[in-house]
C-alpha cells in the first residue's frame, strides 16, 4: 500500500482542518508531512488521527512536523482540563515553577521555544515556560 493512500484520512483531514503551508512528500520509504495548524486542538486531532492508523507510530514509516499557529504577542488560552498550567523558570518539567496559569485565563506569547515548550507572560507579568500542548490562540 502507498504511503499516501494509507495516511489519506489523516492528509484529508489536515486539507478540511486547513493545516497552512500543507507539504506532502515521499521519500525513503517514509511519507514526510508539515505544515502549520491553527490551533492545539487541530494539531491534537491530527497527531491522534496518526495513533489511530498506527498505534504507537511503530511502523515508523511517517514523520509529521507540524507547527501551531501563533507569533509573539498573539494571545493564548490556557486548555488545561481544569487545573492550573505550571508557569516554568526552563523549558522542561525539571525547571522550577515560577508561576501559574488558571484553567481558561488568556496569556501572551513572548516567543515559542520548541514545539514543545512556549515562553509566556500572564497578565499579573509572570513569564516563563508553559507546556505548549496546554495552550491555544484565542
Amino acid at each position: 500500500m502507498a504511503l499516501q493512500d494509507k495516511y489519506a484520512e489523516l492528509l484529508q483531514t489536515a486539507n478540511t482542518l486547513g493545516v497552512d503551508n500543507l507539504a506532502v512528500a515521499e521519500k525513503d520509504g517514509t511519507l514526510h508531512v508539515s505544515g502549520t495548524a491553527k490551533s492545539t486542538a487541530d494539531y491534537d486531532a491530527l497527531w491522534a488521527l496518526y495513533n489511530k492508523i498506527d498505534p504507537n507510530m511503530a511502523s515508523g514509516d511517517l514523520m509529521m512536523n507540524l507547527d501551531i499557529k501563533a507569533d509573539a504577542g498573539a494571545s493564548l488560552k490556557v486548555t488545561t482540563d481544569s487545573t492550573n498550567l505550571n508557569i516554568r523558570s526552563t523549558p522542561s518539567t525539571e525547571g522550577d515553577i515560577v508561576g501559574k496559569a488558571a484553567h481558561g485565563e488568556i496569556v501572551t506569547l513572548v516567543e515559542k521555544t520548541d514545539d514543545s515548550w512556549w515562553k509566556i507572560r500572564t497578565k499579573d507579568g509572570e513569564e516563563g515556560y508553559a507546556y505548549a500542548q496546554y495552550l491555544s490562540p484565542e
